[in-house]
């Protein structure tokens, strides 16, 4: 691919990510009203004809890093796992 190939689909992408932002705020304004409404009845599932649609409350444990390094850094230590991605960038 030639540099103004490169730059070319570099804009393309850069428009398509601007589409795909705004689709996404879109989403998550609906998502966000049926939410509302739902509140407002004081439900957490709601079923229509065609769907179900649930906004539940979900509780989870989850280990918290932060306090185990503080209060037992040699245990802490022991139990870290190395991962190795790949990051893509334009900048």
């Amino acid at each position: 691919m030639t540099e103004r190939m490169i730059e070319n689909r570099i804009r393309r992408l850069q428009e398509i990510e601007a589409q795909q932002k705004d689709l996404e705020a879109q989403a998550e304004a609906i998502r966000t009203e049926i939410k509302d409404d739902m509140e407002s009845r004081g439900v957490d599932e709601l079923k229509t004809k065609d769907f179900i649609v649930r906004w539940k409350e979900i509780i989870s444990s989850r280990l918290d890093s932060k306090k185990l390094k503080a209060a037992l850094p040699d245990v802490y230590s022991q139990y870290l796992k190395q991962t190795e991605t790949r990051r893509f960038s334009i900048v």
